[in-house]
């Protein structure tokens, strides 16, 4: 194999290689040979077939399949003699010799992984923020509970309905006078002053009285469900039938025998182990994202172009997809598209290269994903769809490669929680609301 660099400029490199036609010609008698020693044809025995006979009949497809094998090997030498590591799918073009006449030569163009070298990590200070479930976060969550376990008893005087009251309706949703799909309902219970319905929709039908009649107009939210709505103006005939108010849960154990516990202590209990997960979850996030702008200081080699154009264009795509939906952020309404996106390839470039340092470390420390860990993380994935965890289970053990997706997130956390052992880190107590405030995102 002859290999002529004709590209060396940063990351970006090319080669012409040359294998002579003597070494296919010979890794195809040979490949002929095997074929011959396995192939069943009629009149011959097992074994027998003569390499003539196999040359007829799979000539064509062993020429290919060893053009494709020398390809593939010529490239791993390359790389391994020269200590290049790709950083994405090399560019293969066969200028000659892909007919299987003369020598084969091909040119490669690929971009490599830079030199990473690891920073001192022990030299890392950190702050873990933690917060304490206080007793009027469990007991909102208590009123909470009680509030949606409450009862509403019908009103027996014929009064307006007022904020708190739940009153039955019937309706038909009109747009140009016309009703339309899905916008007619009867006997349907919306509480005044609650949530869940068309912005201005219960605030209209506030001071109706049982028997009366109404015609009401709405407009429909940009991020509404039906696209067809979204954004749309529309009337909507009101006709009010039973009014009910509601009858509050008393919090105490009644009401969580009620609920299937033993003691309003044992929900208290629940409640706060559920939000000390959630805090404990919100105060990684925060250590993680520190830890991330600590070692984002340290990434001083540079990005290989392909993987910040493919992280972009990732980005670029949910970028565009808020902007349609009318989702995007207040901070990035007022840019252009030149700055936006220059604003995105800077964080594309920023998550490349924590990517890529983060991939060092775990390779020099041998931190790997177990298959017990990859099994756990299967099992949680499909647990998501409830009904449907079986479903999500085998095509997670069918698709090895949408399985690999789950891979990367285990990885990056196991080199996390490495990168943090290491560090020196301060625990500092704060409020919940100072936690759950979190600074902006920068990767």
């Amino acid at each position: 194999m002859q290999v002529t660099e004709t590209l060396s400029e940063g990351l970006k490199h090319a080669f012409t290689v040359v294998v002579p036609s003597a070494e296919l010609e010979q890794k195809e008698e040979a490949r002929l040979k095997e074929v011959a020693a396995s192939a069943k044809l009629p009149g011959f025995r097992p074994g027998k077939v003569p390499v003539a006979i196999a040359r007829q009949r799979f000539g064509d497809s062993v020429k290919g399949e060893v053009l494709e094998q020398t390809v593939n090997d010529s490239l791993r030498s390359l790389f391994e003699e020269r200590n290049l590591r790709p950083a994405l799918q090399p560019k293969v073009e066969v200028t000659s010799g892909g007919d299987g006449k003369g020598d084969l030569e091909f040119k490669v163009e690929t971009e490599v992984l830079p030199e990473i070298k690891v920073p001192d990590l022990s030299d890392l200070s950190l702050v873990r923020l933690k917060a304490e479930p206080d007793a009027a976060t469990v007991d909102k969550a208590i009123e909470d509970i009680a509030k949606r376990q409450r009862e509403f008893v019908t009103v027996e005087e014929v009064r307006p309905a007022t904020k708190g009251d739940v009153i039955a309706i019937d309706f038909v949703g009109k747009r140009d006078g016309v009703p339309f799909e899905g916008g007619t309902a009867e006997n349907i219970n919306v509480e005044i002053g609650g949530e869940g319905f068309i912005p201005g929709f219960a605030e209209q039908i506030e001071g109706m009285k049982p028997g009366e009649e109404k015609v009401i107009t709405v407009t429909f939210p940009e991020d509404y469900g039906a696209k067809e709505l979204a954004g749309q103006t529309a009337t909507f005939d009101i006709k009010a039938r039973e009014l009910k108010k509601p009858v509050e849960s008393e919090i105490n154990d009644d009401l969580a025998k009620k609920l299937g516990f033993e003691s309003l202590e044992q929900i208290r209990e629940l409640i706060g182990k559920q939000v000390e997960g959630e805090y404990e979850q919100l105060s990684r996030l925060r250590l993680k994202r520190e830890l991330l702008d600590k070692l984002a200081e340290k990434t001083d080699f540079p990005a290989p172009e392909g993987m910040v154009d493919a992280e972009f264009e990732q980005i670029w795509a949910r970028v565009e997809a808020d902007r349609k939906s009318g989702e995007l952020d207040d901070e990035d309404k007022d840019k252009d598209e030149a700055t936006l996106k220059a604003d995105y390839r800077k964080i594309a470039e920023r998550r490349v290269k924590l990517g890529l340092l983060l991939a060092e470390i775990g390779r020099e420390k041998g931190i790997t994903v177990t298959q017990d860990e990859m099994a756990r993380a299967i099992r949680a994935e499909a647990m998501r769809y409830r009904g449907q965890e079986q479903q999500v289970f085998d095509f997670f053990v069918k698709n090895p490669q949408a399985a690999e997706s789950l891979r990367g997130p285990i990885f990056e956390n196991k080199v996390i929680d490495y990168i943090v052992e290491l560090a020196k880190v301060e625990d500092k107590t704060v409020t919940p609301d100072e936690l759950a405030d979190m600074p902006a995102a920068g990767a």
